[in-house]
């Protein structure tokens, strides 16, 4: 599947929340990060011509980073670097409030937007713009050793 067709695949009432927040992450999202498909979802990942250990669950795949999916009840955003960042983690948490008047509905790394028409896209594009190709490698190798 090519993220072209996964665009495509979304439903109507999610397509243009969808499409706008792949536009602002894609406006946001460091050098060095290449967009691909991944675990059936658009993904951020870190390319296995710069990283070509890949990711521990599966050396065949790039190093996973941030992806964005249309599920049947809500909009999800992905950011593997949240659970093992705790400053990062804290700054969403504090951001979010002053962007949003729903409350956080959010798992380990996973947020969740149910209503397409309230998404923070500023905030999102923010968080996807605060951790380099080199501090994401370098926060993931910390976390597989510990």
């Amino acid at each position: 599947m090519t993220i072209e067709e996964y665009m495509g695949d979304v439903a109507p009432e999610q397509k243009e929340a969808f499409a706008r927040l792949m536009q602002v992450v894609d406006e946001n999202i460091p050098a060095g990060f290449t967009k691909e498909i991944q675990y059936g979802m658009p993904s951020y990942v870190v390319p296995k011509t710069r990283y070509p250990d890949g990711y521990h669950c599966d050396t065949s795949l790039s190093l996973p980073f941030f992806a964005i999916a249309a599920q049947k009840r809500h909009i999800a955003v992905y950011h593997m670097g949240l659970s093992a960042n705790e400053p990062l983690l804290s700054w969403f948490q504090a951001e979010y409030p002053k962007h949003m008047t729903t409350k956080l509905n959010m798992g380990k790394g996973c947020i969740r937007f149910t209503n397409p028409k309230k998404i923070p896209y500023e905030l999102i594009g923010e968080l996807a713009s605060k951790v380099t190709v080199d501090e994401w490698i370098h926060q993931y190798e910390t976390a597989i050793k510990n």
